[in-house]
């Protein structure tokens, strides 16, 4: 697999070039801002667009359905915003479904640029797309079995995708290897176990016991993904060297960890080596020990004399007595 990592024709810096730095900061003169201002200015500025904006930025459409319209007016009544959890659950829906598609970028550059020791193979990366897939089918019952319409761009799903348009970038780059794409589906792999979490709790909370136990599944399956993503950057890591004495130890365990099988997660494994590595580096020194069996020695004379000390004092007191019982005789 190609690196990055490796020198190359890489200039952006000043040092790549001294003799030019000056003139690379006559442009800082030549380019001057368009009006007159500090940065203060600037945040001013912001605060006046924010006010003026169009507010809200989304809104959420009238009920589908006289299902749904009566859903909504039963949690008004109670108190509850019903809109609230159709408003997640056509975020999840939104990104479970580009979730999808960022596998499908993965698995096109598996094919491209291969895996590394200890990294993911096709087979995981099948499993995840897979999982990805059924999630979204999952979250548009959900949505239809409340009587709203799964075709909505809610707000909550429009905030997402923007969010989410770098990680969409890097994966779609040709440009970009395995190990730079996955380490960009990190980041949507934590935001979807947060956001499961919350839709979990919600489902809850709006009285979905049903809806909120599958939702706990899913959970349980991004959960595992994360793992496996966080697992395969680690390998990544150690297959660099990057991570100094460690790395044998951690590439043994890897090789380990994939001999018994591409589904099973290998944090147990690493947390093995840094313990055995932990261990090893608590093992004492040759000096150490000679200082500790001199502290021994030390104490074992110290101790003879106390009990010679103690031995002498009773033989003194015992011819004592014996002089003290002849005197009385005499």
């Amino acid at each position: 697999m190609k690196s990055t990592t490796t020198p190359g024709l890489n200039r952006t810096g000043l040092a790549a070039s001294p003799q030019d730095a000056g003139k690379m900061l006559e442009v800082t003169e030549l380019t001057r801002p368009s009006s007159p201002g500090l940065a203060e200015d600037a945040l001013v500025t912001r605060q006046l667009y924010a006010k003026e904006a169009p507010a809200p930025h989304g809104t959420m459409p009238p009920p589908a359905s006289l299902k749904e319209a009566a859903s909504v007016t039963f949690k008004a009544l109670a108190g509850q915003k019903a809109t609230v959890l159709i408003d997640k659950l056509g975020e999840r829906l939104a990104f479970e479904r580009a979730g999808t598609r960022l596998y499908e970028g993965l698995l096109a550059k598996f094919d491209v640029f291969g895996t590394w020791d200890g990294g993911p193979t096709r087979a995981q990366l099948e499993r995840i797309h897979r999982d990805e897939h059924d999630h979204f089918l999952l979250v548009k019952g959900f949505i239809e079995r409340l009587g709203s319409d799964p075709t909505t761009v809610t707000p909550s799903a429009n905030v997402h995708a923007v969010a989410s348009m770098g990680i969409v970038k890097v994966i779609s780059d040709p440009r970009m290897n395995l190990q730079e794409s996955i380490e960009a589906i990190a980041v949507a792999e934590l935001a979807d176990n947060d956001c499961w979490s919350n839709l979990v709790q919600l489902l809850r909370g709006t009285g979905h016991e049903e809806l909120a136990d599958q939702a706990e599944e899913a959970l349980e399956s991004e959960r595992d993904h994360l793992r496996l993503v966080r697992d395969w950057i680690a390998a990544a890591l150690a297959s660099t060297g990057a991570l100094g004495p460690m790395r044998p130890a951690l590439r043994r365990t890897l090789r380990q960890g994939k001999r018994a099988g591409p589904n099973q997660s290998m944090r147990k494994q690493l947390q093995g080596a840094k313990a055995k590595a932990k261990a090893k580096a608590a093992k004492p020194t040759g000096k150490q020990l000679q200082a500790k069996q001199k502290g021994t020695a030390r104490k074992t004379v110290i101790s003879r004399a106390k009990s010679a000390s103690a031995g002498g004092k009773k033989k003194v007191a015992r011819r004592a007595s014996a002089s003290a019982k002849q005197v009385r005789r005499r």
